[in-house]
């Protein structure tokens, strides 16, 4: 028999072994020089695909996929991370199509509520929360609206969106008619976000294409009788929302007027951020084949829109792209807000760092993530520490739209990988080889949201796939790393605390994290705030400074590490959990 390679260095060890017992002192050298993960028979993944059949989430999407190619079919869905039941434990909820112009199905899908079981598994609670959904859903947006301290849901739609009210008893009601936020049309994402800074989250709802069966194109060869998605370029742009929190349960459409509703786009993604440090929450959006929006918050609802002069609106050669999933983050450390866009594959992601002037300079190409997105098409994509090192690292979920584009296209897939970013301090590194078995696997990825659902303080991911089942990935790095979650609770600002800027010091650094709201793509995040201490034993200090109407800034020196904790506007005290 033929000897491979391998076989004759193992042949070889063995008979050095048998010639002198030095040989064996040098293997068990080798040996001991292994992984400790790998001799403790421990994870050496950075994350873990957690099986339904070990997680109990047995809930598929349907994408009401049919021959005649409705682009809403493509867009789906999202999901989120949130304690719908303030037990202190992270939940889950899954957005799924429903019955509309073009889908009529004898058994209506439907969304679905996970009750985190604290044990690492989930119970379906959908039908007793009365969050079933109905409508042809997209996204959902996750925010305590009313400030009464249970976290309400909004869910976007091809078609009639829903608000649902959290009652605080473990069900929510539906309460779209009443508050004013129906937004007939087709909405993708959305944020909640105090705009006015009167202690209220109002929100932000993007708006898609025009669109209908009555305005259904074919798209497709002819000759072959095969119809493909068309490209949203063909279709008209729309205005995106904004609601206005009357502090009543109801809300009012206050964009008509305002560059938001004069800038016609075709929206996806939408962050709320602060990116020139005014206190005053900023919006970025992506759009889909034409230029994205920034518009700039300059109080008394005065919207600029200023992502040409910003850099931007468009690619680096002046070409609009299919803006999809977007975030903000302070990812180089210098206390101001970065940007990062995903597109479609051929156009490349963009990370734009933040110049302090409202300009941003794309500098995805130094830290390698244009290289490996050229051939992608990304969705749901998160800014977060999932080490706890202290500095940012990036999550890219990823899939094209046209689940027939292998037969026109041989670099390009329908089901791609997902992508991980380590930051090294001065750059980010691709480490997605070293991430686990999932990022070996290629799915048709959508939404994405990030939530610690163990309590373990390291944030774990799910990922929302068009038409399969979702994906749930345990974070197992950075355990050696020390970190504090925290429960921010506004008093006079908004409960949720959105705008809050969080600082600390720990091993002679300094950092700060501005709580944004939105971001990713269709999805929505766990509503605490982890940061990450590395090898520092304990915290210098922690800062919080409280967004309008109040500007508290609060200062704490003795502060448990390790642990959750919840820090409530104006107390003066840290309540550990």
């Amino acid at each position: 028999m033929k000897k491979t390679r391998s076989s004759i260095h193992a042949t070889s060890l063995l008979r050095l072994v048998g010639r002198a017992p030095v040989y064996l002192l040098l293997l068990g050298f080798l040996f001991s020089m292994r992984p400790a993960a790998a001799q403790n028979g421990g994870p050496t993944a950075i994350f873990e695909e957690i099986p339904s059949t070990k997680s109990g989430i047995a809930w598929k999407h349907d994408n009401a996929m049919s021959p005649d190619r409705y682009l809403p079919e493509t867009l789906g869905p999202g999901c989120a991370f949130f304690d719908y039941d303030n037990d202190g434990w992270t939940d889950i909820y899954l957005v799924n199509y429903g019955p509309c112009d073009f889908f009529k199905p004898a058994k209506p899908p439907r969304n679905a509520l996970y009750r985190n079981n604290r044990d690492g598994t989930f119970t379906d609670v959908t039908d007793k929360a009365g969050v079933a959904g109905g409508t042809f859903g997209m996204g959902v947006a996750v925010g305590d609206y009313d400030n009464d301290g249970h976290r309400d849901m909004f869910i976007t739609s091809y078609g009639r969106c829903i608000l649902y009210r959290n009652n605080g008893d473990g069900t929510f009601s539906d309460v779209t008619d009443k508050a004013g936020v129906a937004a007939p049309g087709w909405t993708t994402s959305a944020a909640w976000f105090d705009y006015d800074n009167d202690g209220l989250l109002d929100l932000f709802v993007c708006s898609f294409v025009e669109y209908g069966v009555n305005k259904h194109i074919f798209c497709g060869d002819n000759k072959a009788g095969r119809r493909y998605y068309c490209i949203p370029r063909i279709f008209k742009p729309t205005a995106s929302l904004l609601f206005h929190n009357n502090g009543d349960g109801t809300f009012a459409e206050v964009s008509k007027g305002t560059d938001i509703a004069r800038a016609m786009g075709k929206a996806l993604g939408v962050v709320a951020t602060d990116v020139n440090n005014d206190g005053l929450m900023d919006l970025f959006v992506a759009n889909d084949t034409v230029q994205n929006f920034l518009f700039m918050n300059r109080g008394k609802n005065e919207w600029e829109e200023i992502a040409l002069s910003s850099e931007v609106g468009f690619s680096a050669n002046g070409q609009a792209r299919s803006g999809m999933g977007v975030d903000s983050a302070d990812f180089d450390g210098d206390g101001w807000q970065e940007l990062f866009v995903a597109n479609v594959d051929q156009e490349l992601f963009s990370l734009y760092r933040n110049n302090k002037d409202e300009t941003f300079t794309d500098i995805a190409h130094p830290n390698g993530i244009a290289e490996a997105t050229r051939l992608m098409s990304g969705w749901g994509l998160k800014f977060f520490d999932y080490d706890n090192d202290g500095l940012i690292d990036l999550l890219l979920a990823n899939g094209h739209p046209d689940d027939m584009i292998e037969l026109y296209s041989t670099t390009v897939k329908y089901k791609e990988p997902m992508l991980l970013f380590h930051n090294e301090g001065k750059r980010l590194l691709n480490v997605s080889e070293k991430a686990g078995p999932a990022f070996k696997k290629s799915f048709p990825s959508r939404g994405l949201a990030v939530g610690d659902y163990d309590n373990d303080g390291l944030l774990d991911v799910i990922v929302a796939n068009n038409g399969e089942p979702p994906i749930l990935l345990r974070n197992n790095a950075g355990k050696q790393s020390h970190w504090l979650g925290i429960n921010l609770q506004g008093k006079k600002c908004n409960r949720d605390a959105v705008g809050a800027m969080i600082t600390w010091s720990a091993g002679g650094m300094k950092r700060s994290k501005l709580k944004t709201s939105g971001g990713s793509y269709l999805s929505s995040h766990d509503l605490r705030e982890v940061i990450g201490l590395g090898k520092a034993t304990k915290l210098d200090y922690l800062e919080i400074k409280w967004p309008a109407p109040s500007n508290k800034v609060e200062k704490f020196t003795d502060v448990p590490i390790d642990r959750y904790v919840t820090i409530i506007e104006g107390a003066g005290t840290i309540n550990p959990e």
